[in-house]
């Protein structure tokens, strides 16, 4: 399941992502616009800028603003910032294995079989979904309803 933490760095980013030619957005804008806590969205959006998707301005005039295009920013690097590994078990992850503590030869163990495939199909739409697809999916959306 997705994370709250995820899930609202991501609508942080849209959001950025449709004012990308406006002024840096407030934090208080973007968590009243987005529904997320002023709190939990200031530390991810302080996570989003030390991992070099955002850019920070203060004073008069600040706020945040995205420091790469909307087209450069795949979901796959929004997860692994604020969750982490991608993979549902430890022992399929790619970027922060495990070896599972019950697991007894995972050269046959079906069950990480299984989720290896899970990961590999996931990682392939998340890493192929830019927070621009998300906008223009969004757009889309909006116009069948």
């Amino acid at each position: 399941m997705l994370s709250k933490k995820t899930k609202y760095a991501i609508k942080a980013l849209v959001a950025l992502g449709k004012n990308v030619e406006k002024p840096p957005m407030q934090i208080s804008k973007i968590a009243e616009e987005e529904h997320i806590p002023k709190k939990f969205l200031e530390q991810i959006l302080l996570d989003l800028r030390n991992a070099g998707f955002l850019y920070s301005k203060k004073g008069a005039g600040g706020g945040y603003s995205l420091n790469k295009k909307p087209e450069e920013i795949f979901l796959v690097q929004v997860m692994r910032i604020t969750d982490g590994p991608i993979a549902m078990v430890p022992c399929a992850s790619l970027n922060f294995y495990h070896k599972c503590d019950e697991c007894t030869d995972e050269v046959t163990c079906g069950i990480r079989s299984a989720f290896i495939d899970v990961r590999d199909a996931t990682l392939k739409v998340l890493a192929e979904t830019s927070i621009a697809d998300v906008i223009a999916r969004e757009d889309k959306l909006k116009m069948l309803v």
